[in-house]
């Protein structure tokens, strides 16, 4: 019989530091899907900051330690997009100059994976998350969605949801104006494409928005915080894995 996969659980910075409650419902979700989940205590930031601020010095640096890190795991799974894209598609360039190193980048690469890519894609996996009696409507963040090709995937899983309803809004791929760095260097326009964003939110009707990224969402939560909207934030994981009890992203109270 195959071994079941050893994981290495990629938590994220944003997981780590605003939603730990992320980090535990992938562990869920990985281990019902049969896999060995380790969470390495030397894994660190994916660089991504460093990087898109053209610090290839100090995404290096940390790149070459994630290498180290993850190299006897049979793959790497993040709850991002984001992150998952910096390893898998930027990562090996900062290595052009060093065969070997760009070698082990490249297999780093090619074992890394989103969550709901990985759940579907790779372990064919199906949950059985308890029922949410309500209306929910999905983002498709940027980097998932255009550096990876996660769309259908986190649908897919939402569908054996019982009870759940899910309501498409209008141009659900449009950027929800965090970008990293971005929502820093031009804040004017990233509160508008915000606030453009929670319009076609609220359009549905839905009382739960998800996403698979912690930016997009703390983004989001924040821009419907200020607008007084009741709608509640939090990522996919937490839904499949049925963790809805902790509060929502920037709410107080959960539910039960």
């Amino acid at each position: 019989m195959k071994h079941p996969p050893r994981i290495a659980l990629f938590v994220t910075c944003l997981v780590d530091l605003h939603r730990p409650s992320v980090g535990f419902a992938a562990l869920s979700l990985l281990e019902q899907a049969g896999c060995t989940v380790e969470i390495p205590r030397a894994q660190t930031c994916c660089g991504q900051p460093a990087y898109n601020a053209g610090d290839r010095a100090t995404a290096r640096d940390l790149a070459a330690t994630l290498i180290d890190t993850f190299t006897a795991y049979d793959y790497v799974v993040a709850p991002s997009g984001s992150c998952a894209g910096m390893l898998s598609k930027h990562l090996p360039h900062l290595f052009d100059g060093d065969p070997n190193l760009r070698s082990q980048a490249d297999a780093l690469a090619a074992k890394t994976f989103e969550l709901t890519a990985f759940l579907t894609d790779i372990m064919n996996f199906t949950p059985s998350p308890p029922p949410y009696q309500g209306k929910v409507t999905y983002h498709d963040s940027c980097a998932g969605l255009r550096e990876l090709g996660v769309k259908t995937q986190p649908r897919a899983l939402l569908a054996s949801v019982p009870s759940l309803t899910l309501t498409e809004m209008a141009e659900p791929e449009i950027c929800c104006g965090f970008g990293g760095t971005f929502c820093i260097k031009f804040p004017d326009i990233s509160v508008r494409m915000a606030a453009d964003k929670t319009a076609t939110i609220k359009a549905t009707g839905a009382d739960l928005l998800l996403a698979g990224d912690m930016g997009c969402l703390l983004n989001m939560a924040g821009r419907l915080s200020r607008e007084n909207s009741p709608i509640e934030v939090r990522h996919i994981a937490e839904i499949l894995a049925g963790t809805t009890g902790t509060p929502a992203i920037g709410k107080t109270g959960g539910r039960s």
